[in-house]
């Protein structure tokens, strides 16, 4: 998994700064900042705040160094600061057992306990090679995000950069004030620990035709609320989470059992398609006592050969605003 995205060698001396030499860089530095803090939300506040500092010390910036060095390691700052003593984001999976299809509690945690989802359009570009654009998308895809947060911050901002971004040792070694040593270390720890942890790599590839076709079944049944037909499309080892439920369940017994009892407010719902993580997703509405459809939550669905092998739902209805997306149908 790599995502191509070469330095500049641009300088630009204070007297020469427009807005438009840092804001094209906000697209980028989301993704950066999403991976480093598992948040869309803390992601867009962390640029908003790099772009601040980055105003507020333009005296100090003499040119000698790229724009995009410089803003990027402000932006690093900023993250390591927001990532000071704090508990890691996680999934439910991370957090305890299995539960049962017919004993939801109803527990949750706050929100900052939870990697939550991202827009792609936040954080990909809109053009460019395919490949370089299916390479970023791995980046992002929920399970790598997910294993990420395990690293220590600083590791975690060395692999981001060497692994994700391609840059050069050298180039995080004067952005992190160490030695290259020290950086050749630090992602030699990193991908030791990436290595045993669940990066969704069998995940990982293009969405076929065939597993669009699985997706439109997914749909239908979901929509239906034909749970016999839908649990026909899960894997064995399927898990669904409901973020902030501190609650998971692992096959297709238990989550037909879920969807059957405690889940059957679902039933009438409406799916609208969306971009995520990389990943197929899907808005979904609940029906609305008052009439319509109301918003539920975002499904991140993964996908392996010909089953569903993630099914994710993050509660949190103000991501609908993030995702531009309408707060009634």
């Amino acid at each position: 998994m790599t995502m191509v995205v070469h330095s500049t060698t641009m300088v630009v001396r204070p007297a020469d700064f427009r807005v438009e030499d840092l804001e094209q860089y906000r697209r980028e530095l989301t993704g950066y900042c999403y991976r480093m803090l598992g948040s869309a939300f803390e992601a867009e506040d962390a640029v908003q705040e790099a772009m601040v500092r980055a105003w507020k010390g333009l005296d100090s910036f003499e040119g000698r160094s790229a724009v995009r060095s410089w803003i990027y390691r402000i932006a690093t700052n900023v993250c390591l600061d927001m990532l000071r003593g704090r508990q890691r984001r996680a999934l439910a999976m991370d957090m305890g057992p299995a539960g049962s299809g017919d004993n939801f509690t109803g527990a949750t945690r706050g929100e900052n306990a939870w990697v939550t989802p991202i827009p792609d359009g936040r954080v990909l570009p809109d053009d460019g090679d395919p490949a370089a654009v299916a390479e970023a998308k791995e980046s992002i895809r929920l399970a790598f995000v997910t294993a990420l947060q395990h690293l220590p911050a600083r590791q975690r901002a060395v692999l981001i950069l060497r692994e994700v971004l391609r840059w050069q040792a050298t180039e995080v070694a004067e952005l992190l004030d160490t030695s290259v040593a020290s950086v050749n270390s630090a992602l030699q720890r990193a991908r030791a620990t990436l290595s045993t942890l669940d990066t969704g790599a069998d995940q990982a590839q293009p969405v076929t035709e065939d597993q669009r076709a699985m997706l439109d079944r997914y749909v239908d049944a979901f929509e239906r609320y034909d749970i016999t037909s839908l649990v026909t499309l899960l894997r064995d080892d399927v898990v669904m989470s409901m973020p902030p439920y501190d609650f998971w369940l692992c096959g297709p017994d238990d989550m037909a059992k879920f969807f059957l009892g405690d889940g059957k407010g679902c039933d009438g719902s409406r799916l609208v398609a969306v971009q995520a993580n990389g990943m197929a997703a899907f808005a979904s509405y609940k029906p609305d006592p008052a009439g319509g459809h109301a918003p539920w939550s975002i499904q991140l669905i993964e996908v392996s050969g010909d089953r569903i092998v993630g099914h994710h739902n993050f509660l949190d209805t103000s991501l609908f605003e993030l995702f531009g997306l309408p707060s009634h149908l």
